[in-house]
């Protein structure tokens, strides 16, 4: 009873149709599409999706006993987040989030060690899961797409390209990738800027396969990928760059992030940080994604990040903010896992795939409706260093695209 008054008060928008365990049919909204039906296994299922429904809306679709009959996961968390938002709307969830707020320090807590172990749990999963559903570069972070024709493959690049051509390398330069992933941006920086890349991870997954890439290349004298907290490094660089591994960072180490990036950047340097950003302020990091996807991890609001900038004496040069661009990321990754999800039931099994669908798309939605975009802050030490309009950024990218037309495409990583 609950949840039917949590989702008559809240439905307004939609057709959402629920079967209970009784097999008793209730309707929400106003009956217009979208359209999801839903049932639930148990009384015990609705009541713990009542109480808390930012951990047990995932469980119950991963242990089966949220049904979908009609549509898809993402159709019904898209029907729901499109009428929730962003709103608390139960004094349960309220007290939740308090709780949850106030842990967050202790949750996050990553210091060299624990670190590894958070990401070891999410990247070094089997190579193949990942050939399914992300492009042939296994580019794991928000893509860029330049127009509504943009493939996957083609807004992957152009996320490479924007970076490079904001950090205006040139040839010869020391640049840091700290977060480097399988490669993908360091091999970039090296073959299509000309620069001497070193790249970090603490995926052992991540580590072996970057480095057999290079070497496949021919490019392993200006490229190394070391398996190695950033903390860890020394300096100094021309250039550093971080792609979706601040996400990975913990709010109480955010200080200590930037004290090193300082460290390690040289006085005439630049970095540009790109990460994911919680437009509507801080917050706390969703139950079900620190218990099954991201422990350690936490989207930071730019509020909780540029003070920490200032204090470390960086000047902040540039900000932009990335949109819906992740939201049509995460659309076509999960596209391209449904049309590969036999085999990941091969590779794992039928609960991970899941839990897989649905981390994708309450991903999507999350971006779409509840105030989730990216951003990539540019900064550095001196304010002279980079030119003092945007027009550059646009130069740059011209010149690396007439580049690329002469760079082999990559192979899928591990081909």
């Amino acid at each position: 009873m609950v949840l039917e008054r949590i989702l008559s008060s809240l439905v307004k928008q939609g057709n959402l149709i629920v079967t209970d365990w009784n097999g008793h049919v209730r309707k929400y909204g106003d009956g217009n599409a979208p359209t999801s039906h839903i049932k639930f296994k148990s009384a015990a299922a609705a009541r713990r999706m009542a109480i808390d429904p930012d951990l047990y809306i995932g469980e119950s679709y991963m242990d089966g006993s949220l049904q979908i009959l009609e549509g898809t996961i993402a159709d019904f968390i898209d029907l729901a987040m499109k009428n929730v938002g962003t709103t608390n709307y139960h004094p349960v969830h309220r007290a939740l989030d308090r709780a949850r707020m106030a842990l967050r320090r202790i949750h996050q807590h990553n210091p060299v060690g624990k670190a590894k172990e958070n990401v070891a749990h999410h990247y070094d999963l089997s190579g193949s899961i990942y050939d399914l559903f992300l492009d042939r570069d296994r580019q794991y972070s928000c893509a860029y797409f330049e127009t509504k024709k943009s493939t996957l493959e083609d807004a992957q690049l152009a996320k490479k390209r924007h970076l490079a051509a904001k950090l205006d390398i040139k040839s010869g330069m020391k640049v840091l990738d700290i977060g480097s992933g399988w490669g993908g941006l360091g091999l970039y920086l090296a073959e299509v800027c000309g620069a001497e890349v070193t790249g970090v991870t603490l995926s052992e997954e991540q580590f072996k396969l970057s480095n057999e890439r290079a070497h496949q290349r021919g490019i392993k004298g200006h490229t190394q990928f070391l398996l190695k907290d950033y903390r860890e490094l020394e300096g100094p660089f021309d250039r550093i760059v971080s792609v979706g591994m601040f996400e990975h960072v913990g709010i109480g180490h955010f200080p200590e992030f930037f004290s090193k990036v300082a460290s390690l950047l040289k006085d005439d340097g630049a970095a540009v940080l790109h990460s994911i950003n919680r437009s509507n302020g801080p917050g706390a990091t969703s139950a079900w994604i620190k218990k099954y996807i991201f422990p350690g991890g936490y989207v930071p609001a730019l509020s909780e990040v540029l003070p920490h900038l200032e204090h470390a004496g960086l000047y902040v040069t540039d900000i932009e903010i990335l949109r819906l661009h992740y939201a049509e990321t995460l659309k076509e990754w999960g596209h391209r896992f449904a049309a590969n999800r036999a085999k990941a039931a091969e590779i794992y099994d039928e609960r991970f795939c899941r839990m897989w669908e649905f981390y994708l798309a309450a991903s999507e939605m999350a971006f779409r409706y509840s105030g989730m975009n990216n951003f990539q802050i540019q900064f550095g030490k001196d304010q002279n260093v980079l030119p003092l309009t945007r027009d550059y950024i646009h130069d740059q990218e011209n010149r690396l695209r007439k580049i690329e037309a002469k760079t082999p495409l990559l192979k899928m990583v591990g081909k």
